[in-house]
């Protein structure tokens, strides 16, 4: 069977979303592949030995620091990280090529950054011929070194054109750079609604008359949260805390004027924005295109302290004019109050973003397949023009008639 590979990690956990997203829509596509999701620091420290020495695996630190807001300072923190992958590039190659020649895919997608140089070299010492391909789970490239490698002869799937410049800028030919028409969303974010909206809302306390926003940033929560809970005293809000239930019990403690929703970890997503007229939170690229999917408008906040990669999301947003970019959630609810006051303009420019990046990239990689395949097959030919000789082996070379 045809094996695709998802490669991802679990910092931010967007990059992992992307990747359930993706195998899940291939299996109901009906695909003839064996789609299986690699997390890489598995395979880099298949023994957990880094959290056995740190009491934490490597994204719980990120993880914790989006949690507690301490993202001041990241865009030089980035630049560290990435000079240690170079110090230590060579180990990750020889652990990547071993872990190929054991797997075997037949196709390699990345759903990450900083660590697509390793992927590719370690790919093709492998296993030559077989595709890679990263499928950017940002808006836009952080260069250099960050989603788009230069000098590396593989694919990419960009979900806007702007990502769709800055590869071809760098010198990669058209017919490797495939456009999308956004981010990757879970399929349950283009499923039909089946709820009775206003029903719900009364259940939960909400009144149907109101607009109600919905207050999110991520898995994790934020402790911003806490001041955008005090600033909108009177607005009615859904807050989804995620994992941090210490801040879900604090925003249950605050005092309101209109009702306010406290949401614990969830994973239906689709059903609070479908209660929801409007999105706060950070500028990711997952949750706004999320919401952007199910028509709400959004705000955002860009500042010092918006991680470096995510920043371009909010120049998107303001180009689009879909939502409020503001420099400081103290100033919320004045975004709120503009927001509300042109409602319809905002939601009918959100209509017209049609996002079909899940179904789009499946047409991708089933032709990047294809391709490798005819590359495979013309390989083992110039091996064995006769049909004497065993297949290329995986370095490349023939193996003796």
């Amino acid at each position: 069977m045809t094996t695709v590979d998802l490669i991802y990690f679990n910092a931010g956990g967007g990059h992992r979303a992307s990747a359930l997203a993706l195998q899940s829509v291939l299996r109901e596509l009906g695909r003839p592949w064996d789609v299986r999701l690699v997390n890489l620091f598995e395979v880099l420290d298949p023994s957990g030995r880094f959290k056995r020495l740190t009491g934490k695996a490597p994204e719980d630190w990120y993880n914790q620091r989006l949690a507690r807001g301490w993202t001041l300072g990241m865009a030089h923190e980035l630049k560290i990280l990435q000079g240690l992958i170079r110090l230590t590039h060579p180990t990750l190659v020889r652990k990547l090529r071993r872990h190929w020649l054991r797997t075997r895919p037949d196709l390699v997608v990345s759903l990450i950054p900083n660590f697509n140089r390793a992927l590719y070299e370690s790919l093709i010492a492998a296993l030559p011929g077989v595709p890679y391909v990263t499928v950017l789970t940002d808006l836009a490239d952080l260069p250099p070194h960050f989603w788009i490698e230069r000098d590396q002869s593989q694919h990419f799937v960009c979900g806007t054109p702007r990502a769709v410049q800055q590869a071809l800028a760098l010198g990669h030919a058209e017919d490797r750079v495939h456009a999308t028409s956004g981010m990757i969303l879970r399929p349950e974010f283009y499923r039909p609604a089946t709820l009775d909206r206003a029903a719900e809302q009364r259940r939960l306390g909400l009144d149907p008359q109101r607009p109600t926003g919905l207050v999110l940033f991520g898995g994790h929560g934020s402790k911003a949260m806490l001041g955008i809970a005090e600033r909108l005293s009177d607005t009615q809000l859904i807050l989804v805390c995620g994992h941090n239930q210490a801040l879900a019990e604090r925003l249950r403690a605050q005092p309101s004027t209109a009702r306010h929703v406290v949401v614990g970890f969830s994973s239906d997503i689709p059903a609070w924005m479908r209660l929801a007229d409007f999105l706060i939170g950070k500028p990711g690229p997952g949750s706004v295109s999320e919401a952007v999917q199910l028509g709400l408008p959004v705000i955002v906040v860009n500042n010092a302290w918006t991680m470096p990669q995510e920043r371009y999301n909010a120049d998107w947003i303001r180009e689009q004019r879909l939502g409020v970019v503001i420099g400081s959630f103290r100033g919320v609810d004045s975004a709120v109050a503009q927001l509300l006051d042109e409602l319809d303009a905002y939601r009918a420019r959100v209509d017209r973003i049609q996002n079909r990046a899940l179904f789009e990239i499946p047409e991708i990689l089933a032709a990047l397949l294809q391709s490798g395949a005819l590359h495979h097959s013309r390989s083992e030919k110039r091996c064995n023009p006769r049909g004497t000789a065993g297949p290329a082996l995986p370095d490349g070379q023939c193996r003796p008639p």
